[in-house]
């Protein structure tokens, strides 16, 4: 049974295994079914199964199933937000450890995943062997209904982890967890089809691994073999004409991300000038967040920014290898239901000179004409739109030990604002020690 990237499947809570189809989708139970092996469930965010004995290299844990929910992120359960971006290859999930004083390498699914990722990063290949494969889902809503419709989104490896502090706003607490980095590998050489035999064939009891791995997709195999170095060149990437509806890039009215993105519209609806302040640390977490390359520089001077409201650098290699791009800013408050004014992305390509970046922010949109001219040119300018500003914003405050609401963090940004202004050349930031 093949899967493709993007299939929605039925998960129904009364198993029913018999029929292909259940309301018009796959049907998992029917995808996973084998005689006498105990079914594979997405009740949780972290679905492992338990390990089993194998022909050749004793107790292995055959797959690990991760599932996120986007329409929970924020609430009692799920205080945090995943990040899924499978056309880059890059998944970004928080573990499920919500409990203060708790040792986050105990609850249950990142247990898991930690010991996934010793497998997975060993320079041992037998060790690598037993690593187990995770498959990953999103939670979708399916005619109005948000239960029981995951969505597969590819299978990959763990590429790093991080002891992270974040904060429950429901119920006004910190804890410690793990922030898991996936390699969502690709299925090019498949023609973007999952094979879910090779899954089945891994829960029988005494499976040889050498074998089963047989049915394993290309960069499975070969990311077995030269290990995690080979990550960046085995992940999958979708090169496509990347145009995104406007009802893509602004939240729904209604949602919690709305009323995040408006909060920010009207806190600086009397000072879009300090709005500046905002976009140079959103602009920070979208371009480095992954690596820390982005530097943040100082934010220009009132009327006489030149076309640009604040300046950073991006920092690649290190030490005698290492080279310096300056990145100039636009930040853009602007109202949520009109999207932003092409001559100001203009304006701001006009003024990079060779080797420079760009980054335009804005609280609104960008019309597809406007994107079309930024893709079909090659403007090396990075386009931030309202949804994202409301996602990286939510991230920010689950991150925050000091402010529980939005506009309280949205306070302490601004008050930063001030002290960030500096009258400089942009070429200056390279001298700068930042």
């Amino acid at each position: 049974m093949r899967i493709a990237v993007g299939d929605i499947l039925r998960y129904k809570k009364v198993i029913c295994s018999e029929n292909l189809y259940e309301d018009g989708c796959l049907n998992f139970h029917f995808l996973t079914k084998m005689p006498v092996v105990k079914g594979l469930q997405l009740e949780k965010g972290i679905n492992a199964s338990s390990a089993i004995q194998s022909a050749d290299f004793g107790k292995v844990r055959p797959v690990i199933l991760v599932a996120s929910s986007p329409n929970k992120k924020g609430s009692a359960e799920t205080p945090w937000e995943d990040f899924f971006d499978v056309d880059n290859g890059h998944i970004r999930y928080f573990g499920d450890n919500k409990l203060p004083g708790k040792d986050p390498a105990m609850a249950p699914g990142n247990k898991a995943l930690l010991e996934a990722f010793c497998l997975a990063h060993s320079h041992d290949p037998k060790q690598r062997l037993m690593t187990p494969p995770i498959l990953f889902f999103q939670r979708v809503t399916v005619n109005g209904i948000s239960k029981g419709f995951p969505k597969f989104m590819g299978f990959g490896v763990i590429n790093s982890v991080d002891l992270v502090t974040q904060w429950d706003n429901d119920k006004q607490r910190s804890f410690t967890n793990y922030a898991f980095d996936f390699t969502v590998l690709t299925l090019e050489l498949e023609h973007e089809r999952f094979d879910f035999s090779w899954i089945n064939e891994r829960r029988r009891s005494g499976f040889s691994l050498q074998d089963t791995n047989a049915k394993a997709p290309s960069s499975w195999k070969s990311w077995l073999q030269l290990g995690s170095n080979s990550l960046d060149n085995l992940r999958r990437r979708v090169s496509k004409l990347k145009v995104v509806k406007a009802g893509e890039q602004r939240p729904q009215q209604g949602t919690r991300q709305y009323q995040t993105l408006k909060s920010v519209y009207d806190f600086y609806a009397d000072k879009k000038h300090n709005f500046e302040a905002l976009a140079e640390l959103i602009a920070e977490r979208v371009i480095g967040q992954d690596m820390g390359i982005y530097r943040r520089g100082w934010i220009t001077q009132g009327s006489s920014d030149g076309g640009a409201d604040f300046v950073g650098k991006v920092v690649l290699g290190s030490g005698f290898s290492k080279v310096e791009l300056i990145v100039l800013g636009q930040a853009k408050c602007e109202k949520l239901d009109s999207p932003t004014g092409g001559n100001h992305i203009a304006r701001t390509v006009a003024r990079l000179k060779r080797g420079w970046l760009g980054v335009y922010v804005t609280t609104s949109y960008f019309s597809e004409s406007v994107q079309r001219e930024v893709i079909e040119d090659n403007y090396p300018i990075v386009l931030i739109h309202g949804k994202r500003i409301a996602e990286e914003l939510s991230q920010l405050l689950h991150e925050s030990e000091t402010a529980n609401t939005v506009n309280e963090l949205l306070n302490e940004i601004d008050a930063q604002y001030a002290s960030r202004i500096r009258r400089r050349r942009p070429d200056e930031v390279l001298a700068s020690n930042i």
